[in-house]
């Protein structure tokens, strides 16, 4: 039995803030890789949510910002808080059940929602600090099935490279997240035609140089025969 189960009702996921998220994912990430710490209080959610490793984009949330997003994933049953040592409150996440995943599709979705669109290959490496994935068709595998969740989207071409994104970004974040892609695409597209012209002419001026260099070579030889030719005659 999971320790992250809920006596909540289930609710269908639903797009969160982006201080939600941030929390959602701080609570599974914690949960799984420091049980002993786990459920979190305020302060460790907050430490968590701003600390620099495993993190895109930074945060800097105060009590006030993790405290409304703690609200809003507890209205969503999608966390809820706990009685802790001393009297101290916790709080802890119902990520299995609001999301209805097993432990490699919340490590996957836990990743996603800290760091934002990745490739099958990043989400391999990174996820397996909380849930083994021995090779990358393992991978695909549980991406497939949380696509088919609505979970998890595509947000480029297959392929290599080919990134992913979970689905729990409001409209206008999603928007955005869209624009930022096209841009990023069009700022390489330039680059990628500049290199290939700029290779193209290097190769031409090299030939450039070799011929005028064989044509130095040819006039050198030809001066040199007609001198010969000269001293020749002059016998």
């Amino acid at each position: 039995m999971n320790d992250e189960s809920s006596d909540e009702p289930k609710a269908s996921p639903v797009p969160l803030s982006a201080s939600a998220r941030r929390v959602l994912g701080v609570l599974v990430e914690k949960a799984k890789t420091t049980p002993d710490n786990y459920p979190l209080t305020l302060s460790g959610i907050v430490t968590g949510s701003n600390q620099k490793s495993n993190r895109d984009p930074k945060m800097d949330l105060d009590d006030e910002d993790a405290l409304l997003a703690l609200d809003e994933l507890r209205r969503l049953g999608a966390a809820r808080e706990v009685q802790g040592s001393g009297r101290a409150i916790k709080y802890r996440h119902s990520a299995y059940d609001w999301l209805d995943v097993d432990g490699a599709g919340s490590a996957v979705m836990t990743e996603l929602l800290l760091r934002g669109p990745q490739t099958l290959g990043e989400l391999r490496t990174r996820a397996s600090r909380m849930h083994p994935f021995p090779d990358l068709n393992t991978m695909k595998s549980v991406v497939s099935g949380l696509a088919e969740k609505g979970l998890v989207e595509s947000l480029t071409p297959p392929g290599r490279g080919q990134a992913f994104s979970h689905t729990l970004y409001p409209p206008q974040e999603r928007q955005f997240l869209n624009a930022k892609l096209e841009k990023q695409n069009a700022a390489k597209s330039p680059v990628v035609a500049t290199e290939s012209v700029d290779t193209n002419r290097t190769a031409v001026d090299q030939l450039l140089d070799r011929l005028e260099t064989v044509n130095d070579r040819i006039d050198t030889l030809e001066k040199r025969l007609a001198d010969l030719e000269n001293s020749n005659s002059s016998d």
